[in-house]
């Protein structure tokens, strides 16, 4: 499904997250996310240890004795009548991703500027859907992305049996 953003008439793609994996060189988690329209190409953004696990509890729905940041986000946007309406990842400058939050309230519009890591956490809380812009998409890295990310996957489960 493809929609498109007030600033620009080329079509979204509609990503939704795959999975998360951990990078123990890095101590870093990547969010591996994939395209809803059947590619199977996927898209990948690095993110901070924590940030990773909040985007995993999300996946998960594993719930914490005390609201975390994003859940403690989520409740006040429901008690003040703010629907998330979408998350775009819009940018890509030297090697870092840019993303705006879409927020509804009263039949307005407003736009957030996001790390992508924390409008993803939120995204998934809210049930809201998740976007790359048609250029991001072509900037992300060339490699064969699948064949790395089983490489990967492979040493992680290697280095926990250890």
């Amino acid at each position: 499904m493809e929609e498109q953003t007030p600033q620009t008439t080329e079509p979204l793609i509609r990503l939704t997250v795959n999975r998360v994996v951990e990078d123990s060189t890095t101590d870093t988690r990547i969010v591996v996310l994939a395209r809803t329209d059947g590619a199977s190409d996927h898209f990948m953004v690095w993110v901070g240890a924590s940030e990773g696990e909040a985007i995993r509890r999300a996946l998960d729905t594993s719930t914490t004795p005390r609201p975390m940041s994003h859940d403690l986000i989520k409740s006040f946007g429901e008690h003040l009548g703010i629907k998330m309406e979408r998350v775009v990842l819009t940018e890509v400058k030297s090697s870092t991703y840019y993303a705006t939050v879409f927020l509804e309230n009263k039949g307005v519009i407003r736009t957030i500027d996001a790390r992508p890591s924390d409008a993803i956490a939120l995204a998934l809380r809210c049930q809201a859907p998740i976007y790359v812009t048609q250029d991001v998409w072509r900037r992300r890295s060339g490699q064969n992305l699948d064949a790395w990310l089983s490489r990967l996957e492979t040493k992680n489960i290697g280095a926990q049996e250890v």
